[in-house]
């Protein structure tokens, strides 16, 4: 059943963005750290998928979104967990919020660790159309991969097969059949980077169709990340460190466990989502975040 929410004056929970359910591998990874600070997570439904939209439009909603969300909130730290609102805004964020904000980006610089420690000259670089051709790709690549042979591989589909992954469907055909001839043209590319935060939700399906390969996402450095990060911001804000990393009283009045606030903007729910929190031992409470869409 949908509830309604309070506005959330406390300062010791934790917001997660995304355009849609492929911050649940951020939150997944980050839940291990902090076992029951309380969460919201945020779908901008209404915008689903960005990689359909321009960067002029993202660049001025993501923000504003955003914003909004933590006025309504008050979390102590903004987790943008997709890759395309970190690289397109969250300079522009971190300007304008006065809370710490965690951007996600593809893991390159792992990638060419794990290709030097195993003497690979080359690796995969797995995302959205959009990712694999911005400068920003460029330039990480130039920074940490030099050297290294990074074949690049901009998949319009990975995200639809997430976000049906986590409602029950088996996508694994359709995957090898998407997958399987890029991975055949470089036989000794073993280590690809999964760019999108959607894509660590199909790691069952990748690792059972090609054991062999080292699949690379950046979810625990995140983790790592925002727990320093939360750590300090609520040391700045005179929160109890305990009350924000773990005690009961972490969640909203009278609960305890591990909570989190599912929202959207869209008209509907998204399909998995609740499912998939609650098989990760989430009590979750829903609601629709209601804004303007800016078109």
């Amino acid at each position: 059943m949908v509830t309604s929410t309070p506005h959330v004056s406390r300062d010791n929970s934790i917001l997660i963005f995304d355009s849609g359910a492929g911050g649940l591998s951020i939150l997944r990874e980050v839940r291990k750290k902090l076992p029951v600070t309380r969460f919201h997570y945020l779908m901008d439904t209404a915008c689903f998928p960005y990689g359909n939209q321009s960067d002029s439009l993202l660049e001025r909603r993501i923000p504003e979104l955003c914003k909004a969300a933590v006025e309504r909130f008050d979390p102590a730290v903004l987790v943008l967990a997709c890759n395309t609102a970190s690289t397109l805004t969250l300079p522009l964020l971190r300007e304008v919020l006065d809370i710490p904000v965690v951007g996600v980006v593809p893991a390159v610089r792992v990638a060419a660790g794990h290709c030097a420690s195993s003497a690979d000259t080359s690796f995969g670089l797995l995302a959205t159309p959009a990712t694999v051709k911005r400068p920003y790709t460029d330039n990480l690549i130039s920074d940490f991969a030099d050297g290294f042979e990074v074949h690049r591989f901009g998949s319009p589909l990975l995200v639809s097969y997430a976000e049906r992954a986590i409602s029950g469907e088996d996508v694994s055909s359709e995957l090898e059949a998407h997958l399987g001839p890029w991975l055949e043209t470089y036989p000794d590319m073993k280590a690809i980077v999964l760019g999108c935060t959607h894509y660590p939700l199909l790691r069952n399906e990748l690792e059972h169709l090609w054991p062999d390969h080292h699949w690379i996402d950046s979810g625990e450095a995140i983790a790592r990340q925002t727990d320093k990060i939360l750590r300090a911001a609520v040391s700045t804000r005179s929160v109890n460190i305990s009350e924000a990393r773990g005690s009961a009283e972490s969640g909203l009045p009278g609960e305890t466990g591990s909570h989190t606030w599912l929202h959207w903007t869209g008209r509907h729910e998204p399909d998995g989502v609740a499912g998939y929190l609650s098989e990760l031992g989430e009590r979750v409470k829903r609601m629709s975040f209601d804004w303007p869409i800016t078109q």
